[in-house]
Protein backbone atom coordinates (compact mmCIF):
# COMPACT_ATOMS: atom_id res chain seq x y z
CA UNK A 1 0.00 0.00 0.00
CA UNK A 2 1.34 3.41 -1.02
CA UNK A 3 1.49 6.36 1.35
CA UNK A 4 -0.05 9.33 -0.47
CA UNK A 5 -0.28 12.79 1.20
CA UNK A 6 -3.87 13.88 2.00
CA UNK A 7 -5.13 10.35 1.39
CA UNK A 8 -8.69 10.04 2.70
CA UNK A 9 -9.59 6.51 1.64
CA UNK A 10 -8.17 3.33 0.13
CA UNK A 11 -9.90 0.52 -1.72
CA UNK A 12 -8.20 -2.69 -2.79
CA UNK A 13 -10.10 -4.27 -5.67
CA UNK A 14 -9.50 -7.52 -7.47
CA UNK A 15 -7.05 -5.85 -9.84
CA UNK A 16 -6.94 -2.15 -8.94
CA UNK A 17 -5.80 -0.26 -5.87
CA UNK A 18 -7.71 3.00 -5.58
CA UNK A 19 -6.52 5.90 -3.43
CA UNK A 20 -8.88 8.77 -2.60
CA UNK A 21 -7.03 12.05 -2.12
CA UNK A 22 -8.57 15.08 -0.38
CA UNK A 23 -12.00 13.52 -1.13
CA UNK A 24 -11.64 15.08 -4.58
CA UNK A 25 -9.26 12.95 -6.62
CA UNK A 26 -8.72 9.25 -7.24
CA UNK A 27 -5.40 7.61 -8.03
CA UNK A 28 -6.12 4.24 -9.65
CA UNK A 29 -3.13 1.90 -9.70
CA UNK A 30 -3.66 -1.04 -12.06
CA UNK A 31 -1.78 -4.00 -10.61
CA UNK A 32 -0.50 -7.11 -12.35
CA UNK A 33 -3.04 -9.21 -10.42
CA UNK A 34 -5.48 -11.21 -12.52
CA UNK A 35 -8.97 -12.37 -11.60
CA UNK A 36 -11.43 -14.78 -13.16
CA UNK A 37 -14.86 -15.89 -11.96
CA UNK A 38 -14.51 -13.06 -9.39
CA UNK A 39 -11.51 -14.79 -7.80
CA UNK A 40 -8.02 -13.28 -7.70
CA UNK A 41 -5.59 -15.90 -9.00
CA UNK A 42 -2.41 -16.60 -7.01
CA UNK A 43 0.12 -15.52 -9.67
CA UNK A 44 0.59 -12.04 -11.08
CA UNK A 45 0.98 -11.40 -14.82
CA UNK A 46 3.97 -9.21 -15.79
CA UNK A 47 3.05 -5.86 -17.41
CA UNK A 48 -0.67 -6.64 -17.35
CA UNK A 49 -1.33 -3.47 -15.32
CA UNK A 50 0.47 -1.29 -17.83
CA UNK A 51 -1.40 -2.90 -20.73
CA UNK A 52 -4.79 -2.30 -19.12
CA UNK A 53 -3.98 1.25 -18.04
CA UNK A 54 -2.67 2.34 -21.42
CA UNK A 55 -5.45 0.74 -23.49
CA UNK A 56 -8.07 2.34 -21.24
CA UNK A 57 -6.36 5.72 -21.54
CA UNK A 58 -6.49 5.60 -25.34
CA UNK A 59 -10.16 4.65 -25.46
CA UNK A 60 -11.20 7.12 -22.78
CA UNK A 61 -9.53 9.87 -24.78
CA UNK A 62 -11.17 8.62 -28.01
CA UNK A 63 -14.67 8.72 -26.51
CA UNK A 64 -14.66 11.90 -24.41
CA UNK A 65 -16.81 13.64 -27.03
CA UNK A 66 -19.60 11.12 -26.26
CA UNK A 67 -19.55 11.47 -22.47
CA UNK A 68 -17.09 13.24 -20.15
CA UNK A 69 -14.76 10.91 -18.25
CA UNK A 70 -13.04 11.01 -14.90
CA UNK A 71 -9.42 11.15 -16.18
CA UNK A 72 -7.11 14.08 -15.43
CA UNK A 73 -3.73 12.37 -16.02
CA UNK A 74 -3.14 8.94 -17.54
CA UNK A 75 0.13 9.49 -19.39
CA UNK A 76 2.67 10.26 -16.66
CA UNK A 77 2.80 6.81 -15.05
CA UNK A 78 2.68 3.47 -16.91
CA UNK A 79 0.20 1.72 -14.62
CA UNK A 80 -1.70 4.50 -12.86
CA UNK A 81 -4.38 7.06 -13.73
CA UNK A 82 -5.35 10.10 -11.67
CA UNK A 83 -8.80 11.59 -12.03
CA UNK A 84 -11.93 12.97 -10.42
CA UNK A 85 -13.72 11.21 -7.58
CA UNK A 86 -17.32 10.53 -8.64
CA UNK A 87 -20.36 9.13 -6.90
CA UNK A 88 -20.51 5.69 -8.50
CA UNK A 89 -23.65 4.12 -9.91
CA UNK A 90 -24.08 0.64 -8.35
CA UNK A 91 -24.59 -1.00 -11.75
CA UNK A 92 -22.23 -2.15 -14.50
CA UNK A 93 -23.57 -1.59 -18.00
CA UNK A 94 -22.74 -4.75 -19.97
CA UNK A 95 -23.39 -4.63 -23.72
CA UNK A 96 -23.12 -7.60 -26.09
CA UNK A 97 -22.88 -7.66 -29.87
CA UNK A 98 -22.56 -11.45 -30.11
CA UNK A 99 -23.91 -14.53 -28.37
CA UNK A 100 -20.72 -15.36 -26.53
CA UNK A 101 -19.41 -16.14 -23.04
CA UNK A 102 -21.98 -15.82 -20.25
CA UNK A 103 -24.74 -15.10 -22.79
CA UNK A 104 -23.93 -18.28 -24.72
CA UNK A 105 -23.73 -20.39 -21.54
CA UNK A 106 -27.17 -19.05 -20.57
CA UNK A 107 -28.53 -19.76 -24.06
CA UNK A 108 -26.99 -23.24 -24.20
CA UNK A 109 -28.72 -24.11 -20.91
CA UNK A 110 -32.06 -23.61 -22.67
CA UNK A 111 -32.94 -20.17 -21.35
CA UNK A 112 -34.14 -17.59 -23.84
CA UNK A 113 -33.92 -14.50 -21.67
CA UNK A 114 -30.96 -12.69 -20.13
CA UNK A 115 -31.43 -9.73 -17.79
CA UNK A 116 -34.98 -9.36 -19.04
CA UNK A 117 -33.84 -9.27 -22.68
CA UNK A 118 -35.41 -11.96 -24.92
CA UNK A 119 -32.95 -14.08 -26.90
CA UNK A 120 -34.03 -15.25 -30.38
CA UNK A 121 -34.34 -18.92 -31.23
CA UNK A 122 -31.98 -20.58 -33.69
CA UNK A 123 -28.76 -18.80 -32.78
CA UNK A 124 -25.32 -20.41 -32.73
CA UNK A 125 -22.45 -19.56 -30.44
CA UNK A 126 -20.80 -16.25 -31.44
CA UNK A 127 -23.60 -15.21 -33.83
CA UNK A 128 -24.24 -11.47 -34.01
CA UNK A 129 -27.42 -10.15 -32.42
CA UNK A 130 -29.56 -8.06 -34.76
CA UNK A 131 -28.80 -5.16 -32.43
CA UNK A 132 -26.43 -5.13 -29.45
CA UNK A 133 -28.21 -6.02 -26.20
CA UNK A 134 -27.62 -4.42 -22.79
CA UNK A 135 -27.46 -6.93 -19.91
CA UNK A 136 -26.59 -5.03 -16.70
CA UNK A 137 -25.09 -6.53 -13.57
CA UNK A 138 -24.94 -5.39 -9.98
CA UNK A 139 -21.59 -3.99 -8.89
CA UNK A 140 -20.39 -5.92 -5.86
CA UNK A 141 -17.31 -5.06 -3.78
CA UNK A 142 -16.97 -8.73 -2.86
CA UNK A 143 -18.25 -11.94 -4.42
CA UNK A 144 -20.05 -12.34 -7.72
CA UNK A 145 -21.77 -9.56 -9.64
CA UNK A 146 -25.35 -10.59 -10.36
CA UNK A 147 -27.44 -10.21 -13.51
CA UNK A 148 -30.20 -7.63 -13.15
CA UNK A 149 -32.84 -6.35 -15.55
CA UNK A 150 -33.68 -2.82 -16.67
CA UNK A 151 -37.09 -3.22 -15.03
CA UNK A 152 -35.55 -4.21 -11.69
CA UNK A 153 -33.10 -1.30 -11.74
CA UNK A 154 -35.87 1.21 -12.35
CA UNK A 155 -38.56 -0.56 -10.29
CA UNK A 156 -36.34 -0.82 -7.21
CA UNK A 157 -35.22 2.83 -7.65
CA UNK A 158 -31.59 1.75 -7.87
CA UNK A 159 -31.17 4.40 -10.58
CA UNK A 160 -33.84 6.96 -11.55
CA UNK A 161 -35.45 6.08 -14.87
CA UNK A 162 -34.35 9.23 -16.72
CA UNK A 163 -30.74 8.68 -15.64
CA UNK A 164 -30.80 4.99 -16.52
CA UNK A 165 -32.07 5.79 -20.01
CA UNK A 166 -29.15 8.22 -20.35
CA UNK A 167 -26.73 5.47 -19.26
CA UNK A 168 -28.20 3.15 -21.90
CA UNK A 169 -27.75 5.82 -24.58
CA UNK A 170 -24.14 6.43 -23.54
CA UNK A 171 -23.50 2.67 -23.48
CA UNK A 172 -24.75 2.16 -27.03
CA UNK A 173 -22.79 5.15 -28.36
CA UNK A 174 -19.57 4.07 -26.62
CA UNK A 175 -19.93 0.52 -27.90
CA UNK A 176 -20.51 1.73 -31.45
CA UNK A 177 -17.34 3.88 -31.26
CA UNK A 178 -15.40 0.95 -29.82
CA UNK A 179 -16.61 -1.33 -32.62
CA UNK A 180 -15.56 1.23 -35.24
CA UNK A 181 -12.07 1.56 -33.78
CA UNK A 182 -11.70 -2.21 -33.41
CA UNK A 183 -12.81 -2.76 -37.02
CA UNK A 184 -10.00 -0.50 -38.24
CA UNK A 185 -7.58 -2.74 -36.33
CA UNK A 186 -8.94 -5.95 -37.84
CA UNK A 187 -10.94 -6.85 -34.74
CA UNK A 188 -14.56 -7.24 -33.65
CA UNK A 189 -15.47 -5.75 -30.27
CA UNK A 190 -17.77 -8.54 -29.10
CA UNK A 191 -18.89 -7.39 -25.68
CA UNK A 192 -17.78 -5.06 -22.91
CA UNK A 193 -18.88 -3.24 -19.78
CA UNK A 194 -18.98 0.40 -18.75
CA UNK A 195 -19.16 2.03 -15.35
CA UNK A 196 -20.51 5.50 -14.68
CA UNK A 197 -20.54 8.03 -11.87
CA UNK A 198 -21.77 11.53 -11.10
CA UNK A 199 -20.52 14.83 -9.77
CA UNK A 200 -23.55 16.95 -9.10
CA UNK A 201 -25.84 16.47 -12.09
CA UNK A 202 -23.03 15.61 -14.50
CA UNK A 203 -22.60 11.95 -15.51
CA UNK A 204 -19.02 10.75 -16.07
CA UNK A 205 -17.61 7.59 -17.59
CA UNK A 206 -15.31 6.07 -14.96
CA UNK A 207 -12.88 3.19 -14.43
CA UNK A 208 -11.51 1.52 -17.60
CA UNK A 209 -12.98 0.78 -21.02
CA UNK A 210 -12.28 -1.61 -23.91
CA UNK A 211 -9.44 -3.49 -22.21
CA UNK A 212 -9.01 -7.28 -22.34
CA UNK A 213 -10.23 -7.43 -18.73
CA UNK A 214 -13.52 -5.69 -19.46
CA UNK A 215 -14.02 -6.63 -23.11
CA UNK A 216 -13.85 -9.47 -25.59
CA UNK A 217 -12.43 -9.18 -29.12
CA UNK A 218 -12.56 -11.55 -32.09
CA UNK A 219 -10.35 -11.37 -35.15
CA UNK A 220 -12.32 -9.94 -38.07
CA UNK A 221 -10.47 -11.86 -40.77
CA UNK A 222 -12.01 -15.29 -41.23
CA UNK A 223 -14.87 -14.67 -38.79
CA UNK A 224 -17.63 -15.47 -41.29
CA UNK A 225 -15.91 -18.63 -42.54
CA UNK A 226 -15.27 -19.89 -39.01
CA UNK A 227 -18.88 -19.20 -38.09
CA UNK A 228 -20.21 -20.89 -41.21
CA UNK A 229 -18.10 -24.00 -40.59
CA UNK A 230 -18.90 -24.24 -36.87
CA UNK A 231 -15.32 -23.50 -35.84
CA UNK A 232 -14.22 -21.70 -32.69
CA UNK A 233 -13.55 -18.01 -33.12
CA UNK A 234 -10.04 -16.67 -32.64
CA UNK A 235 -10.23 -14.14 -29.85
CA UNK A 236 -8.16 -11.72 -27.82
CA UNK A 237 -9.62 -11.36 -24.34
CA UNK A 238 -9.41 -12.77 -20.85
CA UNK A 239 -11.81 -15.55 -21.89
CA UNK A 240 -8.87 -17.84 -22.71
CA UNK A 241 -7.90 -17.66 -19.02
CA UNK A 242 -11.45 -18.60 -17.96
CA UNK A 243 -11.46 -21.47 -20.48
CA UNK A 244 -8.13 -22.78 -19.13
CA UNK A 245 -9.49 -22.65 -15.59
CA UNK A 246 -12.70 -24.46 -16.61
CA UNK A 247 -10.65 -27.17 -18.36
CA UNK A 248 -8.92 -27.71 -15.02
CA UNK A 249 -12.16 -27.90 -13.05
CA UNK A 250 -12.35 -24.37 -11.65
CA UNK A 251 -15.26 -21.93 -12.05
CA UNK A 252 -14.96 -20.01 -8.78
CA UNK A 253 -17.41 -22.23 -6.92
CA UNK A 254 -17.06 -23.19 -3.26
CA UNK A 255 -14.66 -26.04 -2.68
CA UNK A 256 -12.93 -25.74 -6.06
CA UNK A 257 -9.15 -25.38 -6.08
CA UNK A 258 -7.40 -22.91 -8.39
CA UNK A 259 -5.10 -24.94 -10.69
CA UNK A 260 -1.38 -24.29 -10.51
CA UNK A 261 -0.18 -21.63 -12.93
CA UNK A 262 3.28 -22.58 -14.18
CA UNK A 263 5.89 -20.04 -15.26
CA UNK A 264 5.10 -21.00 -18.85
CA UNK A 265 1.38 -20.32 -18.36
CA UNK A 266 2.11 -16.95 -16.73
CA UNK A 267 4.34 -15.95 -19.66
CA UNK A 268 1.70 -17.11 -22.15
CA UNK A 269 -0.94 -14.95 -20.47
CA UNK A 270 1.41 -11.95 -20.35
CA UNK A 271 2.25 -12.38 -24.04
CA UNK A 272 -1.47 -12.54 -24.91
CA UNK A 273 -2.13 -9.26 -23.08
CA UNK A 274 0.74 -7.57 -24.90
CA UNK A 275 -0.48 -9.02 -28.21
CA UNK A 276 -3.91 -7.53 -27.62
CA UNK A 277 -2.40 -4.13 -26.81
CA UNK A 278 -0.44 -4.10 -30.05
CA UNK A 279 -3.42 -5.28 -32.09
CA UNK A 280 -5.92 -2.83 -30.57
CA UNK A 281 -3.64 0.20 -30.35
CA UNK A 282 -1.69 -0.47 -33.53
CA UNK A 283 1.66 0.26 -31.90
CA UNK A 284 4.45 -1.79 -30.36
CA UNK A 285 4.18 -2.22 -26.60
CA UNK A 286 7.05 -0.73 -24.58
CA UNK A 287 7.27 -2.33 -21.15
CA UNK A 288 8.07 0.15 -18.37
CA UNK A 289 8.85 -1.22 -14.94
CA UNK A 290 8.29 1.23 -12.09
CA UNK A 291 9.22 0.91 -8.43
CA UNK A 292 6.72 1.47 -5.65
CA UNK A 293 8.70 4.52 -4.52
CA UNK A 294 8.65 6.10 -7.98
CA UNK A 295 4.95 5.33 -8.32
CA UNK A 296 4.19 6.93 -4.96
CA UNK A 297 6.28 10.01 -5.75
CA UNK A 298 4.74 10.30 -9.21
CA UNK A 299 1.17 10.25 -7.90
CA UNK A 300 2.05 12.79 -5.21
CA UNK A 301 3.59 15.15 -7.77
CA UNK A 302 0.62 14.93 -10.14
CA UNK A 303 -1.96 15.55 -7.41
CA UNK A 304 0.07 18.48 -6.07
CA UNK A 305 0.08 20.05 -9.52
CA UNK A 306 -3.70 19.53 -9.85
CA UNK A 307 -4.49 21.04 -6.45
Amino acid sequence: MLQIPNQTNFYKGKVRDVYTISDKYLAMVVSDRISAFDVVLPRTIPFKGQVLNQIAARFLDATKDIVPNWVLDSASLPNATIGLKCETYPIEMVIRGNLTGHAWRTYKSGKRELCGVPLPEGMKENDFFDQPIITPTTKENEGHDEDISREEIIGKSIIPEHEYIQLENFTRALFKRGQEIAHKRGLILVDTKYEFGKIGDQIYLIDEIHTPDSSRYFYLEGFDDRQKNGMAQTQLSKEFVREWLMEHGFQGQDGQQVPEMTDEKVKEISDRYIQLYEQVIGEKFHAKAISETDLQNGITEIVTQLS
